[in-house]
């Protein structure tokens, strides 16, 4: 079989790491890298030895599949232009500005028959894996993901830049229908919000408090699990999980044991592109796919609904 041919659209901060991680594929050539800015396309070309463009339709042809990994406000020109030339994708999160937007990608894809893969890279994450198989009808989660500003990701606001992290974690856990949304957020460095909390209750009686900030003075970004039998505590910065398990003790009376559990060292970019080079490869669907991305990007939506409308009766309320 040949080889793939792969081109990066977008290659600013994380762009860049995206065509590292191709270039040192064993199983694709990594044959264009496309940039608006000239000098930093021609810059990242040279680093990984591949051929600049300036313009993202010249790749017709050229190419198999490709990442696209410009601003959010671009995602779904770019990629519907590379959909109908029939090139695979993997999109940076979110899948789109509007879910509108998304749908339309989505129909593109399946028309077309092309894989569509969305960079939610935390389902890559060492610590998030270490989980996997253990987490059995969650019944209250908690999410905090927090930064020290920077302009990186400001085209969107919080909840669309940080908090759809953890809105795709969450419905990749709960088996259950959404059934209510409450929020609120406010801006403090960007005209858009720029922390914002969000509880969501799912019809199985599931409940997840999520809180995203990128106007914080330090770095955290951990994600807790409460079960019937037991509790996880994720920490992704330090790649670190404690489990705390409900066990039945002497005299049949129960008693918590504790464990802190090995999480190997690992690449969630590396692996998040390697999952989506076999998708191509074998024609089959990806790990996260494009109606996750819709689905995330949904839930993201509602949640900044509710923001609106808590700002809206907080200024009424002052109007008053």
């Amino acid at each position: 079989m040949s080889r793939l041919r792969v081109a990066v659209v977008g290659v600013g901060y994380l762009g860049r790491f995206h065509a590292l991680k191709y270039a040192a594929h064993p199983d694709v050539d990594l044959v264009a890298v496309v940039d608006v800015d000239e000098d930093r396309c021609r810059a990242v070309a040279t680093e990984v030895g591949a051929t600049p463009y300036m313009d993202h339709a010249e790749l017709a042809g050229r190419v198999d599949c490709a990442t696209v990994s410009v601003n959010t406000q671009h995602h779904h020109a770019v990629a519907r232009d590379l959909l109908r030339a029939g090139i695979d994708l993997l999109i940076e999160k979110p899948l789109t500005t509007t879910v509108e937007q998304g749908k339309e990608l989505l129909e593109l894809a399946v028309r077309g028959g092309l894989v569509l893969q969305v960079g939610h890279l935390e389902r890559f994450n060492p610590a998030i894996r270490a989980i996997e198989g253990l987490i059995v009808q969650p019944r209250f989660i908690e999410c905090q993901r927090m930064a020290p500003f920077t302009e990186r990701g400001t085209d969107v606001d919080v909840v669309l830049d940080v908090m759809i992290h953890d809105i795709d974690l969450l419905l990749a856990m709960v088996p259950s229908p959404l059934r209510a949304v409450e929020a609120i957020g406010v801006p403090v460095l960007t005209p858009s919000v720029d922390i914002a909390n969000a509880r969501l209750r799912f019809a199985n009686g599931c409940i997840a408090n999520v809180t995203a900030s990128r106007v914080s003075l330090k770095r955290e970004r951990k994600f807790r699990v409460f079960q019937a039998d037991g509790y996880f505590s994720v920490d992704f910065d330090q790649r670190q999980v404690r489990v705390c398990r409900r066990e039945a003790g002497n005299g049949g009376r129960p008693q918590l044991s504790f464990e802190q559990l090995d999480v190997p060292p690992g690449d969630a970019l590396a692996v998040e592109i390697a999952a989506f080079v076999r998708a191509v490869e074998a024609r089959e669907t990806p790990p996260v796919t494009g109606w996750d991305g819709l689905r995330a990007l949904e839930v993201a939506h509602v949640v900044r609904e509710s923001v609106e409308t808590e700002v809206r009766a907080a200024q009424f309320a002052i109007g008053e």
